[in-house]
């Protein structure tokens, strides 16, 4: 173990996140303190204020899970604010992390920093050999900008600044608005709505042949903080499952786990995105971590979720 958690002082920036909550539910049987910051305390985009905080409430560790995301049309009508908002709000956590002394900080990132047609299963070493898929270059490039950042503080004051990149999450605390959803929760909600409603056709964007890995939240939490613990190294890790599926299989997983009885129509006409994307795990798994879902039981676990927090009235819908 590279660094003791317990008795240590934590800080999770985005904890309101749907990866930024699960990592704050892992850490609760590490015996740590758990820090957070809600938006109204604390603006990550003010300088500042984020140099005040961390002044204030000396985190010994960092973990960088706040960033704006969304899907392909959220990119695609957005990228000033993917590219901006993300470049200053993890510079600003970096810069201010170093300033007041934190000992370990974990910098989160996407798969979406590989090249579009990176070779398959993706290595680490695949950053930068090609260019990215246009789809959602723009929270790539910051992504890629926040990775070289807590690199760059390593190599030049020798801190202990790790990144992680997580292939696609799904689980609980998603985003189910289909206006700036990922593919998950997308399909999810379409399937939940042919069911509540009886509609007999659920669309699909592109020609679901793009394969796609999938990782449940929880397993990426606490994959993250295994290496919290268990990784000091200066190259950045890949976390995921280490197995894909086509998107048009993975709809028919979840109509099937949803209970609907819609038959799949693919839309040729909107983007398939990147052909395929699969990451090399081999570095992660061979700290001896590995996942505790399959695909089909952390489907099911979140629909009953997303079942339970539609009764509360608490699930971000929006429009169908």
């Amino acid at each position: 173990m590279t660094f003791q958690l317990r008795g240590k002082r934590v800080f999770v920036a985005g904890h309101r996140g749907m990866v930024g909550s699960a990592i704050v539910r892992r850490l609760v049987g590490e015996d740590c303190e758990i820090l957070t910051a809600p938006r109204e305390q604390l603006d990550l985009l003010d300088q500042a204020g984020v140099r005040r905080w961390m002044a204030e409430c000396r985190p010994d560790a960092v973990v960088m899970a706040a960033a704006k995301v969304g899907g392909i049309l959220a990119n695609d009508r957005f990228p000033v604010d993917f590219l901006h908002e993300n470049l200053v709000l993890q510079t600003n956590v970096i810069e201010a992390a170093f300033r007041n002394g934190v000992e370990k900080l974990l910098f989160l990132g996407s798969s979406c920093i590989y090249p579009k047609l990176a070779p398959q299963p993706i290595p680490e070493d695949a950053l930068l050999t090609g260019p990215l898929e246009p789809t959602n270059e723009w929270y790539a490039v910051a992504k890629i900008a926040g990775l070289k950042l807590a690199q760059a503080y390593r190599r030049q004051y020798g801190v202990d600044y790790i990144s992680a990149m997580p292939a696609n999450l799904y689980g609980p605390g998603d985003n189910f608005d289909l206006s700036t959803s990922h593919v998950v929760p997308a399909l999810m909600r379409k399937a939940h709505e042919a069911r509540r409603t009886g509609g007999k056709t659920l669309e699909v964007w592109g020609s679901g042949t793009p394969m796609r890995e999938f990782l449940h939240v929880d397993d990426a939490a606490d994959a993250l903080v295994w290496l919290l613990k268990n990784y000091a190294g200066d190259s950045h890790v890949n976390v995921g499952s280490g197995e894909d599926i086509s998107i048009a299989d993975l709809a028919r997983t979840i109509v099937s786990v949803v209970g609907a009885e819609a038959a799949i129509a693919f839309d040729p006409t909107k983007p398939d995105g990147t052909p395929r994307k699969l990451l090399d795990v081999s570095r992660l798994f061979a700290t001896g971590w590995r996942p505790g879902y399959s695909l089909r039981s952390g489907l099911e676990q979140t629909y009953a979720w997303f079942l339970q927090h539609v009764e509360k009235g608490d699930v971000r819908l929006g429009a169908v």
